[in-house]
């Protein structure tokens, strides 16, 4: 079923189960807990991995932090830095990273911010997605993507796949 943008979201919803189940099986193998801290995904990340059987042996929590004072008072993001960069930012989502492992029991962590959609501007377009991975409290990675006007459920499909690749990447090496 192809909605706007062409985007697929059968095959993409069958992408995100495969995937989640081998972050299962590789942190399970390699002992390591997993957390999440998202914003324009609304937990679906988080969503993905415990729909699996056995996800409690790996995920730890997951944050849903929306709002920016979400993402000071739960993650510790600093407000300068919400401030200086906005909410839709690598270093955001660097900080995000971080507080979801300092604020829980993981040692690897994704975080999640963007703009679904509708809107955004001419700098920070609708369907500009910032990701970050941190782990043991270090940030590993952190990337932008840009997919364009593709409707906000596909944006946030299209964010939650490629948020549970980057954390299969991660486990991999």
């Amino acid at each position: 079923m192809l909605y706007s943008g062409g985007v697929n979201l059968i095959d993409m919803r069958r992408d995100i189960i495969n995937i989640a189940q081998e972050i299962i099986d590789l942190a399970n193998l390699t002992k390591t807990v997993i957390a999440s801290a998202e914003s324009c995904t609304g937990g679906m990340v988080s969503s993905a991995i415990t729909d699996i059987p056995g996800s409690s042996t790996i995920f730890e929590c997951g944050f849903v932090t929306y709002s920016n004072m979400s993402k000071i008072e739960l993650l510790g993001v600093n407000e300068k830095t919400l401030n200086l960069y906005g909410a839709v930012s690598e270093e955001v989502a660097g900080e995000m990273a971080v507080g979801a492992i300092n604020n829980s029991k993981a040692s690897l962590a994704i975080s999640i911010t963007g703009i679904a959609g509708p809107g955004g501007s001419n700098v920070k377009p609708e369907g500009m997605v910032c990701f970050s991975i941190a782990f043991e409290n270090e940030i590993k990675l952190t990337e932008t993507k840009k997919w364009g006007a593709l409707g906000r459920n596909n944006i946030r499909q299209k964010a939650t796949l490629h948020g549970l690749k980057l954390l299969y990447r991660t486990l991999k090496k």
